[in-house]
């Protein structure tokens, strides 16, 4: 039997390893008094997270970098190709979020449909990701801080600018962030939207100046050819190689029509982040109709964004003559337009902070929703008794990150964020489809259309994106998976509350 309100009968069906726990019991367990977090976001508030953390200096950088080194012109396809690849996930995700409306993403969704081995997997990668990429993040962020302040004629110790060029030293700027924004998203989820919408606003103005402001300085000659003759691109050998290359002796290639999709799997990882949005719906008032609108809406914003300041820049500029470390602000310098390229560096510096703080939430969430199901320590659950924020994971993953970002130069590491996500979207799609077999029966405010068409596409276009990473990123992603495994058996597999319940009731 089975209905909204009844006992967790589906967990009855796997056991050990693979026992899934129902929708129900996921939502009865936010409901404890210690583990409840407070609801305090909507709609707004929701698509602003997603675009503060999808918007950030990629929007500045890689629209050109990519114009030049894969694309030209057509770069702005890309972008329509990567936006709709994000699209489909983002449709998985929607349907999910809205009938799952807990905090844990796509762990959460996981549990719900493939069982707590896959779920403790998915949470693992996940914590460990927005981890990373928030450290990444951070030391970006303070890398603009310190130009900025150099321009001023301020310069820092070079003890305290982080570890670069060989020489190691503590990064107090990128330090700072991470500590400051952790205070921030323990003093409440409202503040933490209230800080971000206006970040968000800053960085959307300075965006909106410049697509409008460059659309002055375009020139059609520009833009000939739109899509320019292709040619075989250069990659290093070895683990350097993209997996694809390796396994089908596939080597990829720059521009020409193929090189639009080339490009789209490099400018992908511009949309990463939207997923975040997930993490919030506990805390989301009405979390069945606002967190569809939430990922859909700041996806659909982001994807228009891009689009069109890869058609400026390329517009401006011939796209061979872009520049890859700065293309949007040295552009503007070589048409004699200085004051822009300055307001660019200010809008990525601005730009950062957002996204580093919804990574910050984004984790803390995963950890928070692990530890309420006891496969990591139940003191980590607790919510805040004012705030209503999980502060105890909130601190001590901000505490770590800041130390990581401190003393770390962590750039190489940067891809784990990409493929810990593409997982996370192919974990998600194929959720979708099996909880729609196992539970007809639940009510979906939102629903993927044509499943299992759009999750199988998602799939497809997700494990693509994986194939085109380097082999290297795939060992490292082996090696974090390897570890979650150990201490997945050495301590969430008894200390499971859905093991626990089973053992009790001699159904585990």
């Amino acid at each position: 039997m089975s209905t909204q309100h009844g006992t967790p009968h589906d967990s009855r069906r796997s056991r050990g390893m693979f026992r899934t726990k129902t929708v129900e019991q996921s939502i009865l367990d936010t409901e404890e008094p210690e583990h409840t977090l407070r609801k305090s976001l909507s709609a707004l508030d929701l698509t602003v997270f997603g675009v503060g953390v999808v918007i950030g200096t990629g929007i500045f950088v890689l629209t050109g970098k990519i114009a030049k080194e894969q694309a030209g012109p057509s770069v702005a396809l890309s972008f329509v190709v990567a936006g709709v690849v994000c699209a489909l996930a983002a449709l998985c995700y929607a349907e999910f979020a809205s009938t799952v409306p807990v905090a844990g993403s796509a762990y959460t969704f996981s549990y719900a449909s493939l069982g707590e081995l896959p779920a403790w997997i998915i949470g693992w990668d996940l914590i460990l990701e927005l981890a990373l990429g928030c450290a990444v993040v951070a030391v970006g962020w303070s890398g603009y801080i310190r130009s900025l302040l150099d321009s001023a004629g301020l310069h820092l110790p070079v003890g305290l600018s982080g570890t670069h060029e060989g020489h190691f030293g503590f990064d107090l700027l990128a330090t700072i962030l991470v500590l400051v924004l952790t205070g921030i998203l323990v003093l409440g989820m409202k503040l933490s939207s209230r800080v971000t919408a206006v970040v968000v606003g800053i960085k959307v103005t300075v965006v909106l100046l410049v697509i409008v402001a460059g659309a002055f300085l375009i020139n059609g000659a520009n833009y000939e050819p739109f899509i320019p003759p292709s040619r075989p691109s250069e990659t290093g050998g070895g683990l350097a190689a993209p997996l694809s290359q390796l396994i089908f002796g596939f080597s990829p290639s720059h521009f020409g029509t193929m090189g639009i999709f080339a490009a789209a799997a490099v400018v992908f990882f511009a949309f990463i982040g939207f997923d975040i949005v997930a993490t919030a719906a506990e805390e989301t008032r009405h979390p069945q109709r606002d967190v569809p609108r939430g990922i859909l809406g700041s996806l659909a914003i982001c994807t228009v964004l891009y689009v069109a300041v890869s058609v400026v820049v390329t517009g401006m500029q011939k796209y061979s003559k872009l520049s890859t470390d700065a293309p949007l602000a040295d552009a503007f310098k070589d048409l004699g337009q200085p004051f822009f390229a300055g307001v660019i560096s200010f809008g990525a510096a601005v730009g950062l902070t957002s996204v580093c703080m919804i990574l910050l939430l984004g984790q803390s969430r995963v950890f928070f929703a692990m530890s309420r199901d006891g496969l990591l320590p139940r003191i980590f659950s607790r919510a805040h008794p004012r705030f209503g924020t999980p502060y105890r994971s909130t601190i001590v993953l901000g505490v770590i990150v800041a130390v990581v970002a401190g003393f770390t130069s962590i750039d190489e590491l940067a891809e784990l964020v990409n493929i810990g996500t593409l997982f996370a979207f192919v974990v998600v799609a194929v959720g979708v489809v099996l909880l729609r077999r196992s539970r007809p029966d639940l009510h979906r405010s939102f629903r993927t259309p044509w499943v299992p068409v759009v999750p199988m596409l998602s799939v497809l276009a997700s494990v693509w994106l994986m194939l085109n990473l380097p082999a290297e990123t795939w060992l490292r992603f082996a090696v974090w998976m390897v570890a979650g495994f150990v201490i997945y058996f050495l301590y969430g597999r008894s200390h499971s509350r859905l093991g626990i319940r089973g053992r009790q009731t001699g159904e585990g």
